[in-house]
């Protein structure tokens, strides 16, 4: 690894840090060949999720479910540690309390205080928020500070394993490499838990709109299930191989991603040069966050913006390459169609009440749905395809 520089640059908005880091998350978590050899946690945390399910057979509270098994996907793939969705006890504390640390922290980083607006008033931290803010990080910061620990131990112990997690192959590929004033523990921990924050909690956002969105849309419910039944037939589970073809389900994901984009607001960039945009003069340095929602419901290019429509991802919008050059997004497009298609082809769900899905969204980091997702599932497969 080439030499990394100092704090300055320490994840700067695309500097050479923040550019090599990025470098080794690709490779060593979030490319194509990864994504594929980790097929197996996210197949079996699924599975798990199901048959937990059949079990219980009542109302459940969905977007808990959902954050449970997302989590532990991204869990297992990080630290090694897996916290089954069936878990109880300590396991199933300690998964909640990491959960609990995550969505805290994202909560308050999306809070906008007046010490933003006028720093000079920072220090009365009016509402405590700073202050909770501090604690909620150095919760998560213990937690972390644990699990890279653990590695140490059991690499000086030459305790080796099948395969390496993420912080392993953080900790051999940072052994030995100049850092800079940094040590190989900090960047692994912040690496690590960046890795987890955006793996995670997107997802379960994600997956949570899209079965509100349906809940709410009888119409495109019934061509989902048809697409299921044509494709994958009721004799066996969905498999991660029948996704090439649910091309239904695909433009499911996509249009929810389109109306409720996991963060409305893309990372800041900066501009590198004085220019002008739209009539306004905007100097060299600035920092920018570009609105996602608000592009993506400008009438121009959106026809009917706010209407669930998946249909125009395969018409006017087929085109849509949610990946792009960034191959690195097959993890969560992988996890997020393969979880629905597996969920919706499993259980006949149903709201508990003829009132629509409220989809009232939350303040933050991550646009997670507001009030809780209940849902009423019914198992419509043989007893013995849910493992």
């Amino acid at each position: 690894m080439p030499q990394l520089r100092g704090p300055k640059h320490l994840y700067w908005l695309g500097g050479p840090f923040w550019r090599e880091i990025r470098k080794l998350v690709t490779l060593e978590l979030l490319s194509v060949r990864k994504v594929e050899l980790l097929k197996h946690i996210r197949v079996s945390e699924v599975t798990a999720f199901l048959k937990e399910l059949h079990e219980l057979w009542m109302i459940v509270e969905l977007k808990q479910w959902l954050g449970d098994m997302t989590l532990n996907v991204i869990l297992t793939m990080v630290t090694g540690k897996q916290y089954s969705v069936a878990a109880a006890g300590d396991e199933k504390k300690e998964a909640r309390k990491v959960q609990t640390a995550l969505r805290e922290l994202f909560d308050y980083l999306g809070m906008f205080l007046v010490g933003d607006a006028v720093p000079y008033l920072r220090w009365l931290d009016w509402g405590g928020h700073a202050k909770a803010m501090k604690k909620s990080a150095t919760e998560m910061h213990a937690i972390v500070a644990e699990w890279a620990e653990e590695h140490k131990q059991r690499r000086a112990k030459g305790d080796a394993k099948g395969e390496q997690d993420f912080i392993d192959a953080m900790l051999s590929v940072l052994d030995g490499a100049d850092l800079g004033s940094f040590d190989a523990d900090t960047i692994a921990k912040a690496t690590s838990l960046n890795v987890i924050a955006g793996g995670g909690d997107t997802t379960m956002v994600t997956l949570t709109w899209a079965i509100s969105l349906l809940l709410n849309n009888p119409h495109v419910m019934k061509k989902t299930l048809n697409e299921l039944d044509t494709k994958t037939g009721r004799q066996r589970v969905v498999s991660e191989e029948d996704l090439s073809n649910l091309v239904y389900i695909q433009a499911i994901v996509k249009e929810t991603l389109h109306l409720y984009p996991m963060g409305p607001l893309s990372r800041p960039r900066v501009f590198n040069e004085d220019c002008t945009i739209v009539g306004y003069p905007i100097r060299k340095g600035t920092q920018f966050l570009p609105n996602l929602w608000k592009i993506q419901i400008d009438p121009k290019f959106w026809p009917k913006p706010l209407t669930f429509k998946p249909e125009r991802f395969l018409t006017t919008h087929k085109d849509v390459d949610l990946k792009g050059q960034h191959f690195h997004l097959a993890f969560g497009l992988q996890t997020v169609q393969f979880t629905l298609a597996s969920f919706l082809h499993a259980f006949e769900i149903s709201k508990p009440s003829s009132a629509p899905v409220d989809m009232t969204e939350s303040f933050g980091m991550t646009n997670v749905k507001a009030t809780p997702l209940n849902v009423l599932n019914k198992p419509c497969l043989s007893s013995e395809l849910y493992g």
